[in-house]
């Protein structure tokens, strides 16, 4: 496989993805070659009979790693440093690190991206066709997994991993000391925060920041709709959602949860994200004397954060007026604290907004406290 670096390299690409192919043609393929390297070795050799043992020993790594788990994807959810997998039908991989999207270098075609769909949905028991083109997941390491089938997705099948984070990030990672004086002062004084912030900006890693600093002997129960948290809290009761079988049948909603949870003795609630009707839920029961519990929202900022979860808690069966939803929001939350990325794509604190006498009064603006306002 002698020429420049690039031209080893995509030889080197072909000879992996005809081998795989071939093993994959197999009418036993199934049963047998996800532990057989040496049909995959006679396999390469056929293939590719210039190549030296060498050579051959790295091919039928390469194959090896697209048989086994996740195929092509195995090495970026290996890589610790990368924190999103995105798969766009056939074509190349892309993947976030360090806050940044850029290509990955792994390139699928559409037989590929078929199997990894097909890897991550069947185990799990999950209905996906056309009637159901698009479903959640959480992967056997806690990574989120969203896919999106035609006709949904038009040039689909699309796969979005978020993967799952073992480090519990501490507070002053997220700005500085006067910022996290004031998330500190929050938790030790039981105020109700809600998290704000985009997708991926890091919320959950927020959230278990701020719960390092909960009590040690307070009944803390997780309510999420894929279980991420990892409080370092030492007693935490954890709940998550479920949704329907193939057959329809088994969901677990949030609400049902929330609903659960309250009569779990609860001394905090933890909601990883509210985006529905269970924010009405959470709002009763922040209001029925569970201070010093934590959620968050996707929003743009504190003052559509409250709109979104005055609009969310609208859509309950109980259709409540806006009038005494606000109010009740107004009553149950205490503080709403924005994240956000900074130019070199690091997570930070960007606003701290507290509800007082029905309004929202800035304690953090661009990342700065605001004069007048300390720790207390």
């Amino acid at each position: 496989m002698g020429g420049g670096v690039n031209d080893v390299d995509h030889r080197f690409r072909t000879v992996v993805a005809t081998v795989h192919r071939r093993l994959l043609d197999l009418p036993d393929a199934s049963a047998n070659i996800d532990a057989n390297p040496v049909r995959i070795e006679s396999c390469v050799r056929d293939v590719a009979p210039l190549c030296t043992d060498r050579e051959v020993e790295s091919i039928v790594r390469a194959v090896l790693r697209q048989l086994d788990g996740f195929g092509p994807l195995e090495p970026l959810l290996a890589d610790p440093t990368i924190t999103e997998v995105m798969v766009n039908g056939s074509g190349t991989v892309w993947i976030e690190r360090r806050g940044r999207i850029e290509s990955s270098g792994v390139v699928l075609d559409a037989d590929a991206v078929r199997l990894v769909v097909d890897r991550i949905v069947t185990p799990l028991g999950l209905r996906l066709d056309r009637v159901v083109p698009s479903v959640d997941a959480r992967l056997p390491d806690g990574s989120r997994v969203h896919i999106a089938i035609p006709p949904m997705a038009i040039d689909g099948p699309h796969v979005t991993i978020r993967r799952f984070s073992a480090t519990v990030f501490p507070l002053h990672a997220f700005g500085p000391p006067s910022v996290v004086g004031v998330l500190e002062r929050a938790v030790h004084d039981r105020l109700n925060v809600v998290v704000i912030g985009a997708t991926g900006v890091g919320k959950t890693s927020l959230l278990n920041a701020l719960a390092a600093h909960i009590m040690p002997n307070e009944r803390v129960i997780t309510i999420e709709d894929a279980a991420e948290l990892r409080l370092p809290v030492g007693h935490v009761v954890r709940m998550e959602a479920r949704p329907p079988n193939a057959e329809g049948v088994g969901e677990i909603t949030l609400r049902a949860l929330v609903r659960n949870a309250l009569r779990m003795r609860p001394d905090r609630l933890v909601v990883g994200e509210v985006r529905g009707a269970e924010a009405l839920e959470m709002i009763q029961a922040l209001n029925t004397g569970h201070a010093g519990s934590l959620s968050t929202c996707h929003a743009n900022g504190p003052h559509d954060a409250l709109d979104r979860l005055v609009a969310m808690a609208m859509m309950s069966e109980a259709r409540l007026p806006a009038d005494l939803v606000r109010a009740q929001l107004h009553s149950a939350l205490d503080l709403v604290v924005h994240l956000g990325r900074g130019s070199d794509g690091r997570r930070t604190v960007a606003d701290i907004a507290r509800l007082d006498g029905g309004g929202l009064h800035p304690v953090v603006e661009s990342g700065r406290l605001v004069p007048g306002h300390d720790n207390g």
